[in-house]
Order: C-alpha cells, then sequence, then structure tokens
C-alpha cells in the first residue's frame, strides 16, 4: 500500500487538531522536538562500531523504525505548519544535490561538494 506524503500530512494534522496540540508547535517546538527524536534515534547506535549498528538496524528495527516514524511525523507537520509542499522541497533537493555531488566526483567518497577539487576523477 503506498501513501502520498499529503495523505499522511492530513492524518497527522487531523490526530494533532482532535487534540488542539497546534498551540505547543511553534516552529520553535516543532524543530526542538524533531532535534529530540533524532537524539533518540541516534540513542541506539551511540558507541557502536559500523558493524555493530548494521546488527542493531535488524536487532532493533521496530525501536528504530518506531523513532524515524516519529521524526517523520514531526517533519510533515512542521512542513505543513509552515505551508510547505514536503515532496516539492524533496525533489528540489535532490536535483541541487544532483548538480553538487555529480557522480564522476562523488562516487566512492564522502567529501561535501565544496571539498572536491578539480582535479579529482
Amino acid at each position: 500500500m503506498s501513501v502520498s506524503i499529503e495523505e499522511l500530512t492530513k492524518e497527522i494534522q487531523d490526530f494533532v487538531h482532535e487534540r488542539d496540540w497546534e498551540q505547543f508547535h511553534s516552529p520553535k517546538d516543532m524543530a526542538v522536538a524533531i532535534s529530540g527524536e533524532a537524539g533518540e534515534l541516534m540513542h541506539h547506535f551511540i558507541w557502536k562500531s559500523s558493524e555493530e549498528s548494521h546488527e542493531i538496524a535488524i536487532n532493533k528495527r521496530k525501536q528504530v523504525a518506531d523513532e524515524m516514524a516519529d521524526i517523520a511525523i514531526l517533519l510533515f507537520e512542521f512542513a505543513a505548519n509552515l505551508d510547505l509542499d514536503l515532496a516539492s522541497e524533496i525533489r528540489a533537493k535532490l536535483d541541487r544535490n544532483q548538480q553538487r555531488y555529480p557522480v564522476s566526483k562523488a562516487k566512492g567518497n564522502n567529501l561535501k561538494y565544496d571539498e572536491f577539487n578539480d582535479n579529482q576523477k
């Protein structure tokens, strides 16, 4: 079953509205909540090696998925609160990243786009 960002956002907004929580969801509060949930996600992986993190992602799949869902819920609502079309914003960012990270320079490395030099293949 495929659900659009718009459909999920509407469900989230309905949930929030039914509980009269809009009053608690200022831009600052939304940003802080997203950061907090991201911290909860990171907590599963802190001080773990790359190999261990893969094991955790498998063994704690439900907990990791719950934290990811919390982040997404807050992000979708935040975007709606700011009247941003999140799907369009994601597409635009991907398009910018296509320009910033051409395959010829970015493949196989983790450099930031402004660290590429003209001699790099």
